[in-house]
């Protein structure tokens, strides 16, 4: 009898982690894309990009090919976003183009399931741009700018609009916009078919607790449910979902009952299996609030997990749910932390990963 003796891989190698950075300087890497130990959670660096200014959100086409990134935010006068390949073969990032973004600071940009359009926030001024997207990632003229004036109570905070994120709906029908400026989520009719896909929908806006400044914005898997947090507010608010229509269902607050005010909420995201949600909480905390989802799509508070650095600006939660990485971008670091899918309570694993000025994480698995 012969026995064969083969070679196993201890862990994939094929999970990347892209990170975008406020550098302040073309000259320095703005894009940084690491390998991810999927066995012990270590982060390894595999390329990064200059001659772009402030990557400060990244997302990913639906397959995983191009990398777009909101650039040149916080710089008076600009705003553009930008396209990349990503090669995991080749383990290369290539800069494709950028076009205008339509206003000052984007922030946030998100890709349609067809691959074929963008839709980019720009926080300063408050509007919205839809961009199309060639087959070889090429980012086309924006077809559309929609720009929003109105504020609300705070008026060192709420001056004038200020979009926050933009988020489609699970079925890609709707687009949210979360404005903080406004306390409205803002929601549009997307018709992927028509050269200028966006029209106001039936119901133009969700209104939300006045000074609360609604930031980010989730939907649940099953798609039933939607989650937005607050940046000023301190909470998630929780809405049932139908046709792009949100109905609120509960709001419940990120923070232990020591923390009255100075709330800075930043990020929110729901584990692949839809159990859990978490909540990212900068200022004094620092932390990830960590909520169990019930049936119903209401909250319940089991947790506090710290971030080891300063201003959790976003996070993400990889496709199979074990791994939640963090950005710190006052303390320039990253943290993997596991992530129990039976409690999901948090465990840091890995060591800390210097990225100086971190803002945005993306995971995807080739």
């Amino acid at each position: 009898m012969t026995i064969i003796l083969t070679s196993v891989k201890l862990y994939s190698q094929n999970t990347y982690v892209f990170f975008g950075s406020f550098n302040w300087d073309k000259e320095t890497e703005g894009i940084y894309v690491y390998e991810l130990d999927t066995v012990r959670g270590k982060l390894s660096k595999v390329t990064s990009a200059k001659n772009i200014l402030n990557p400060s959100f990244l997302t990913l086409s639906p397959n995983g090919k191009y990398l777009f990134a909101c650039t040149e935010s916080k710089t008076k006068n600009a705003g553009s976003v930008s396209s990349f390949e990503f090669s995991p073969k080749d383990r290369t990032l290539t800069f494709i183009n950028s076009q205008k973004s339509g206003g000052e600071n984007p922030v946030y940009l998100t890709a349609h399931q067809n691959a074929k359009w963008l839709v980019n926030g720009n926080y300063t001024e408050g509007s919205v741009s839809v961009y199309p997207v060639s087959e070889d990632g090429m980012i086309q003229p924006a077809v559309q700018n929609f720009q929003f004036s109105e504020g609300s109570i705070n008026r060192d905070r709420q001056d004038r609009s200020h979009i926050h994120s933009t988020v489609f709906s699970p079925d890609f029908n709707y687009v949210f916009l979360p404005d903080l400026g406004a306390d409205k989520i803002r929601a549009y009719q997307f018709e992927n078919e028509k050269d200028k896909p966006l029209t106001t929908a039936e119901i133009p806006f969700t209104q939300v607790v006045l000074g609360s400044g609604p930031r980010h914005f989730t939907f649940h898997p099953n798609g039933k449910f939607a989650y937005c947090i607050e940046e000023m507010g301190g909470a998630v608010s929780v809405y049932s979902y139908e046709n792009g229509k949100l109905t609120p269902v509960q709001r419940m607050f990120t923070h232990s009952e020591k923390f009255k005010e100075d709330f800075e909420g930043s990020d929110v995201h729901i584990s692949p299996d839809g159990k859990f949600l978490y909540a990212s909480n900068r200022g004094h905390e620092n932390n990830i609030a960590i909520f169990s989802i019930q049936n119903d799509g209401k909250l319940k508070n089991i947790g506090y997990q710290p971030t080891k650095g300063k201003h959790p600006r976003t996070f993400a939660i990889d496709e199979s749910g074990k791994f939640l990485i963090v950005t710190n971008v006052v303390s320039s670091d990253v943290f993997v932390f596991k992530r129990n899918a039976e409690t999901g309570l948090l465990k840091k694993v890995g060591g800390r990963v210097k990225i100086r000025n971190v803002t945005s994480v993306q995971i995807r698995k080739y």
